[in-house]
């Protein structure tokens, strides 16, 4: 086989579907593989449908979160024992609204209920809407707009 020939073995390969092409011709051989540059995401889905799930949990739990960030304890007053934390179902980073130039979901203030799309968490590409399980008045924010947030971190205080 000439060298020209394998330029344009080499050329059809790139340009078809094919992933792996091997031709022998007498004591010539020759395999061609084409390297897969598409990411693949498939593996990691199994653990997502967990995560749309929203977690609420009492206040009195958002003291051990104290020590660990200096705003958390400048909101330790405020969460008193009629409020309920709302907290992040997931690791991802949090949004405040579905883009930059939208409105909130909600606001402090605003009036919630169960099944109301309070914020999104967004985890490997995947944009998730948090709803809320709970009724009652966000009273507090604790989380800054597109900021990394962890599993079992308090997003928003409610009272009901």
């Amino acid at each position: 086989m000439e060298f020209k020939q394998i330029q344009e073995l080499l050329k059809a390969v790139n340009k078809s579907n094919i992933s792996e092409l091997s031709i022998k011709d007498g004591e010539f051989e020759i395999t061609i593989k084409q390297a897969n540059t598409e990411p693949q995401y498939v593996m990691a889905q199994p653990a997502m449908p967990v995560a749309v799930q929203p977690q609420v949990i009492a206040a009195p739990q958002a003291a051990p979160q104290a020590p660990a960030a200096p705003a958390a304890a400048a909101q330790a007053p405020a969460a008193s024992s009629n409020t309920i934390t709302v907290k992040s179902p997931m690791i991802g980073t949090f949004y405040r609204s579905s883009g930059p130039d939208k409105p909130a979901f909600v606001n402090v203030g605003d009036e919630i209920k169960p099944g109301d799309v309070i914020c999104i968490v967004e985890a490997m590409k995947l944009f998730n809407e948090i709803e809320s399980e709970v009724s009652g008045r966000i009273v507090k924010v604790l989380i800054d707009d597109a900021t990394p947030v962890e599993y079992d971190q308090p997003l928003f205080l409610v009272e009901p």
